[in-house]
């Protein structure tokens, strides 16, 4: 027994011997990298010079969180959790006193004396979360007094004539409202501002305003009009059989309007329609040779309500036959024939398969689709314009081409002057249908751009003198955001707030330097632009990409504001997915959370307010909160 004891004892001080061994192996690392950080500090001391005094404890911080994550520190992790010390998995906000904790509970665990920290020439700021609500705080006011996290609302064009709506969403959640300024014009803005401020007087409710640069976003041009058709359908069930027949407006060409909702408006040429009645029928063989006949079941002034049970395609000038049948049931003939007037000439769509070709051109010309010959041989690949010279002289064969939000991919084959020629890779099954006006997207390509247009700096005086805060879209580089500062300067507008919206890949990619340039500037925080980024950046990459954009702005103390289709389907549809609950959920460890517009924009709100308040007692950014739960 004696023999056991003695051995008991030994095998516990050989224990605690690793233990000291162990603890002083890890102090050494935690020195070192402690070491390290403050001389990176101190290697920046020029960058932080620039930064706005406001922001030079944060921008410190944020060069120690940099340096901390540009080393594999998981070995690390698993050595503090083993001594029961943080693991600096939740440091962001407070790097260089995280550490220091470790330090001296390691130090204290060996029975060293304490030393004071090794001092930080800049980072003398309150610890987290003060000086983020600060900022937070500074940009988009105090919060609402059931949530900490800001509803960030973009306004429809026609918010401007409608002061009721603007009220409603002020009264169900909404803390700032955007305006985008790639839509409608300054008149229109000007009556949604007014609004705002109005409801604001009204309410005692307080509300920022951010109006959106539109930036230099890439677009396809015109496309060639297609032949004017006009086609309508009746309403059938699974079986095939008409549960409603489509809905017609014909009219006098010359004399009245279309009214709406109809499922076709058709002008009548000359005065022919004076001579139909009410329940006479109307026969013609439409664009297919289909024999075809409407009913006319209503007369308002001088047009008719029609109905059709039958699917239809008419084209001007088609011949139309009024066919009267009387109480003696015998049809017959009335006047002459009518014919179709002028029918609305709607754009072309150019369809693109896996392995086609499609031209990108300098030139104005509308684009087409693909032309062959009678033996089905191709003669000219399809072609859309792009009016952005720079373009031409940027890409690259081998770079990716995105076309309409990444629903259209290619590869560049070929890049010659004012034309660059692409093989499309990615489009659904069946082909996809290329439009105009839609955004191009070139992750790859090294664009010679800036981010303010000439049109955004005629923007910015409208929006220095009505907004709050100016969102940069687009931005490539910190030259982009050191020209609007410049440009807010010069308008003495240097107080307005500025969001950065992240949005490409190159944005991404130079992001420190990015948030070192926006904090030469007081007032600011950063949009992660999940839409863009993604088609830029890769779908299956975006998880990946807004964490790690959240971690530096937390870093930098800088609030974040959780963009692009939050709670689409509500908005838009009035019925949500699980999935985007779920993602409105994660916008809890935000600061602000953007809802587009939407005929249902109302019930999002009321929504996205309830989901917050819900969240904000179990999640706090990265740490759970751990709130009593019933069960």
């Amino acid at each position: 027994m004696a023999k056991s004891n003695k051995q008991l004892v030994l095998t516990r001080s050989q224990s605690e011997d690793e233990d000291i061994r162990s603890y002083a192996l890890l102090l050494d690392e935690l020195q070192e990298l402690q070491r390290d950080l403050l001389a990176l500090e101190n290697d920046s001391l020029e960058t932080l010079a620039q930064v706005n005094p406001r922001h030079q404890g944060s921008a410190a911080n944020l060069l120690h969180y940099l340096g901390l994550r540009r080393r594999d520190i998981r070995p690390l992790q698993e050595k503090l959790s083993a001594a029961g010390l943080s693991s600096l998995g939740c440091a962001e906000s407070h790097v260089l006193s995280n550490l220091q904790a470790c330090i001296s509970l390691l130090r204290h665990a060996l029975g060293k004396k304490q030393k004071e920290a090794p001092p930080s020439a800049i980072f003398k700021a309150p610890p987290n979360p003060v000086l983020l609500e600060e900022n937070t705080n500074s940009l988009f006011g105090r919060p609402p007094a059931n949530r900490n996290v800001r509803i960030l609302v973009t306004l429809p064009g026609d918010a401007a004539g409608d002061y009721a709506l603007i009220k409603e969403m002020l009264v169900q959640g909404m803390n700032c409202a955007r305006i985008n300024c790639a839509h409608d014009n300054p008149a229109v803005w000007e009556g949604m501002v007014n609004h705002i401020r109005s409801a604001q007087r009204e309410t005692g409710l307080h509300c920022k305003i951010l109006m959106d640069l539109s930036g230099p976003k890439l677009r396809t041009g015109e496309v060639a009009p297609g032949p004017a058709v006009l086609k309508w359908r009746p309403q059938r069930d699974v079986h095939g059989k008409v549960t409603s027949p489509a809905h017609l407006w014909l009219y006098p060409e010359d004399d009245l309007s279309c009214p709406a909702p109809v499922d076709a408006c058709i002008p009548i040429r000359g005065d022919w329609l004076v001579q139909a009645v009410v329940n006479d029928r109307i026969e013609f063989t439409d664009s297919r040779g289909a024999s075809r006949s409407l009913q006319l079941v209503e007369k308002v002034d001088a047009g008719f309500w029609a109905e059709s049970t039958q699917t239809s395609y008419i084209t001007p000038g088609l011949e139309l036959h009024l066919i009267r049948t009387p109480i003696s049931g015998h049809s017959r003939k009335v006047g002459k024939a009518g014919h179709v007037g002028t029918l609305p000439i709607v754009a072309d769509a150019i369809r693109l398969q896996r392995g086609d070709h499609l031209i990108i051109t300098l030139a104005s010309t509308p684009g087409h689709g693909a032309r062959y010959d009678e033996t089905g041989r191709l003669i000219q690949a399809a072609s859309i314009s792009c009016l952005v010279p720079e373009v031409f002289d940027c890409v690259k064969p081998g770079e990716r081409v995105l076309i309409d939000d990444g629903r259209i991919g290619g590869v560049i084959r070929n890049v010659n002057p004012g034309e660059i020629m692409v093989e499309i890779n990615q489009a659904k099954d069946g082909g996809e249908k290329l439009l105009a006006d839609k955004g191009i997207n070139l992750p790859d390509s090294r664009l010679g751009l800036g981010s303010l247009t000439s049109q955004d700096k005629k923007h910015l005086k409208f929006i220095a003198q009505h907004a709050d805060i100016v969102g940069l879209s687009f931005v490539r580089s910190p030259h982009d955001v050191h020209m609007l500062q410049q440009h807010l300067a010069s308008l003495d507008a240097e107080h307005l707030g500025i969001v950065l919206k992240i949005e490409t890949r190159a944005a991404f990619e130079c992001l420190p330097d990015l948030l070192f340039a926006l904090i030469r500037s007081p007032n600011v925080g950063v949009m992660i632009a999940r839409g863009d980024l993604a088609v830029e950046c890769g779908y299956e990459r975006l998880a990946e990409l807004q964490e790690e954009i959240m971690w530096l702005a937390e870093a930098a103390h800088l609030p974040v504001i959780w963009a692009t289709q939050v709670l689409e389907g509500l908005a838009k549809n009035g019925k949500p997915s699980r999935a985007e609950i779920t993602d409105a959920a994660m916008g809890e460890r935000a600061e602000c959370v953007m809802l587009n517009k939407g005929p249902h924009i109302i019930e999002a709100i009321r929504a996205l307010d309830d989901i917050l308040h819900r969240m904000q007692g179990h999640q706090k950014k990265k740490h759970a909160l751990l709130r009593r739960l019933h069960w």
